[in-house]
C-alpha cells in the first residue's frame, strides 16, 4: 500500500472517529435542560464531527453520580458550593469550570406578601442538601431573620446547617425536604424556599412571586462538571464558549424574565 493511500485511510478513520464522537451532558429537567438545547445548536453547529445527548434528571444528586460513573461526559445544573459539598461528602473526582447562569433562590409563600409578615413560630421549608440548604440559611440572615455563627463560607466548604444559628427571635421552625418537592409545600408549610429551576416549572418567578430573593451579587452560579481526567479535553473550552454566547444570553433574557440570570 502506498504512503498517499495509507495517509488517506488513516484521515478517513479518524474523520469517522469525531464524527461519531457524542458527548453525553445530563441537567436537570426545567430551565437547565431549556438552555442547554439551545447551547447544543451552538455547539454542534461551530464543531462538525460532534454532537451532544442531553440526558435529563428530576433530582440533584443522580447528575453527580453518573458523571462520576462514566455515564456522562458533563452536567449542567450545579453551582460550585454543591460541587464542593458532592465532591466531599461522596469522594467523587469532579472538576468545574465556566459559570452558566444564576438560578436565584427564594422564599415563597401561599399566606403570607412579606417576609415579616411570617408569624412567631413560622414553619419554612428547606433544602436538605447541604450547599442549597446553607443558602437558604445566609438568605434569612441577610434580611435579618435568623443569625448564624462566625465562619460559614459555601465557597470553602464551611456550609450552614440549622444547628449553626445563634439568633433566632421569631422562633422559626425550619423544616428539611427534598429540593425538588419543596414548592408542593406551599399550600401545607407557612413558606418554603425554591431553586430557581423548580420554581420555574411550578409557575413562580422569583423576582414577581417571592418574599425576599437572592440579587445578581450570588456567588451560586452554575457550572459545567466533568471528571477531573477530562478537564482538558479539546471540547470542554468549546462548550463552554458556546454556552457562554450572546446568542445564549439574549434567550436565557428573553425566555425567563428575570427568573434565571447569565452567570458570565
Amino acid at each position: 500500500m502506498s504512503l498517499l493511500l495509507t495517509s488517506l485511510l488513516s484521515s478517513v478513520t479518524l474523520t469517522a472517529t469525531a464524527a461519531d464522537k457524542v458527548l453525553k451532558v445530563g441537567v436537570t429537567s426545567g430551565p437547565h435542560a431549556e438552555v442547554f438545547e439551545v447551547v447544543k445548536t451552538i455547539f454542534e453547529r461551530n464543531n462538525p464531527g460532534y454532537k451532544i445527548k442531553i440526558i435529563e434528571f428530576n433530582d440533584y444528586i443522580q447528575p453527580d453520580a453518573a458523571l462520576d460513573a462514566g455515564e456522562l461526559d458533563a452536567n449542567s445544573y450545579q453551582h460550585r458550593p454543591f460541587l464542593n459539598a458532592q465532591i466531599k461528602a461522596r469522594g467523587y473526582k469532579l472538576f468545574g469550570t465556566g459559570k452558566t447562569f444564576i438560578g436565584p433562590i427564594a422564599i415563597y409563600s401561599k399566606k403570607f406578601h412579606q417576609l415579616a409578615d411570617l408569624p412567631i413560630a413560622a414553619k419554612i421549608g428547606i433544602p436538605n442538601d447541604p450547599a442549597n440548604e446553607s443558602r437558604v440559611l445566609l438568605l434569612l440572615q441577610k434580611h435579618g431573620v435568623i443569625k448564624l455563627r462566625a465562619g460559614i463560607d459555601p465557597l470553602t466548604g464551611v456550609n450552614a446547617t440549622p444547628i449553626d444559628i445563634v439568633e433566632n427571635p421569631r422562633k422559626l421552625r425550619l423544616i428539611e425536604i427534598d429540593a425538588a418537592q419543596l414548592p408542593r409545600t406551599l399550600d401545607d408549610l407557612d413558606a418554603s424556599a425554591v431553586n430557581a429551576d423548580y420554581a420555574v416549572k411550578a409557575g413562580l418567578n422569583p423576582q414577581r412571586d417571592s418574599l425576599v430573593v437572592e440579587d445578581g451579587a450570588s456567588p451560586y452560579a452554575c457550572l459545567i462538571a466533568v471528571r477531573e481526567k477530562d478537564k482538558d479535553q479539546v471540547w470542554l473550552p468549546r462548550l463552554v464558549q458556546a454556552y457562554q454566547s450572546d446568542e445564549v444570553r439574549k434567550y436565557i433574557q428573553s425566555t425567563f424574565n428575570g427568573a434565571v440570570l447569565a452567570g458570565w
